[in-house]
């Protein structure tokens, strides 16, 4: 469950970034709720990763 929530997570950090820095307007759910400057949802993306890889490592320490 961790590592779909991560993904969600990284899908919309990218999405809000792509979208203010090349388009100029907002995609995803993000911005419907907050309004962040295009590098906080690099913070959010890079937040989702670790979830990911959180996720990865749990499963590779047991194996």
């Amino acid at each position: 469950m961790r590592e779909i929530l991560g993904g969600f997570v990284v899908i919309q950090g990218l999405g809000g970034f792509v979208a203010q820095v090349w388009f100029e307007r907002e995609w995803g759910l993000l911005p419907r709720w907050v309004d962040w400057p295009a590098p906080a949802y690099l913070g959010i993306a890079a937040l989702g990763a670790l979830v990911v890889l959180w996720r990865a490592s749990d499963a590779w320490k047991r194996g």
